[in-house]
């Protein structure tokens, strides 16, 4: 009889622990933080793309390294372009994150307000001053971005070529990517391999090569991707395709040199108009410094002198935009 109610006794204790964890299972299974994330998850992706924000697998790019001045940063208004100035670093290979780049405009124009109440500048001087220190590293960057895109679009021929005779020898198009961000030299392979790299986590094809486009924004590599996405649609010799396009590309590179030659007596023109007034300055006041040291020890030679930069570099940027020739 003991033995009966002692048995009895340890199944009870059993189906009461049994009874509880299947109790817990159920409640952390349908009501726990790991069945909420995954419930949010299924009403994002099912709700329609205007209701719920869009799921991306891809790793989003920091504003900044500490967490909360990159939310800080993300929460501003989006009529500050910090997304578009996030895309320029990107394009032009930086390293630099934007709150770092924020950080350097800010300190440069510090720097020119302190110069310019130093110096007691005028008005114009002041505007001058300031307006050279806002333009310094945006004209900086524009510049890297420039000669990052100068350089990919001098590989692109070359890719092209690459591309073909890698699809005739039989490749998938996305081994050939591969093939290309390890053959070619950078900067041009490292975002063949980062378009690789998307489509190996799982994006689909046209969606990497709309990125590709997006970071390289270049009208030769648009119309690489455009043939490729129509030959995935409608099929086609998209090899034959891709050589045609880089003799095109090649056939506009030569038109592009040409003209750089031609507008090369326009550029030097307008470097020594830029460089004359300071040249014949400096050459006064080594040799008649009494003469030419009246423009800044009198107010209005100082005045004068501002007025004469301000004209000067509305001068340079005008020729600037004048030489510049877009094919």
């Amino acid at each position: 009889m003991d033995a009966i109610f002692y048995g009895f006794a340890v199944l009870l204790f059993a189906a009461s622990i049994l009874l509880i964890e299947g109790l817990w299972l159920w409640w952390s299974g349908t009501h726990g933080s790991g069945a909420r994330r995954i419930a949010k998850r299924l009403r994002l992706m099912t709700a329609r793309a205007g209701d719920a924000e869009r799921i991306s697998i891809l790793k989003q790019r920091r504003y900044s390294r500490a967490p909360r001045l990159d939310a800080l940063l993300r929460g501003l208004p989006p009529a500050l372009q910090l997304a578009r100035l996030d895309r320029l670093l990107l394009q032009a290979g930086l390293r630099a994150l934007v709150a770092q780049f924020l950080g350097i405009a800010i300190a440069l124009l510090a720097a020119a307000l302190l110069l310019a109440w130093l110096c007691a500048a005028p008005p114009p001087g002041v505007a001058l001053i300031v307006g050279l220190a806002l333009a310094l590293p945006w004209t900086a960057l524009l510049r890297a971005r420039a000669a990052r895109l100068q350089r990919i679009e001098a590989q692109l021929p070359e890719a092209a070529d690459f591309l073909a005779r890698a699809l005739r020898a039989g490749h998938s198009f996305s081994n050939v990517l591969k093939m290309v961000g390890d053959e070619l030299p950078e900067p041009l392979s490292g975002e063949f391999r980062f378009a690789y790299g998307e489509i190996n986590y799982g994006v689909p094809m046209n969606e990497a090569l709309q990125n590709l486009a997006a970071r390289i924004p270049l009208t030769d590599l648009r119309y690489l991707i455009i043939a490729v996405l129509i030959q995935r649609e409608s099929g086609g010799n998209l090899a034959e395709i891709l050589g045609s396009i880089g003799r095109i590309i090649r056939a506009r590179l030569k038109l592009l040199g040409q003209v750089r030659v031609l507008s090369a007596e326009g550029k030097m023109s307008a470097w020594v108009l830029g460089l004359l007034p300071v040249a014949v300055m400096a050459v006064m006041s080594v040799f008649n410094p009494a003469y030419i040291g009246v423009l800044w020890s009198d107010p209005l030679g100082v005045r004068l002198l501002w007025y004469a930069a301000a004209m000067v570099a509305v001068g340079v940027v005008w020729m600037r935009k004048v030489i510049r020739i877009r094919i």
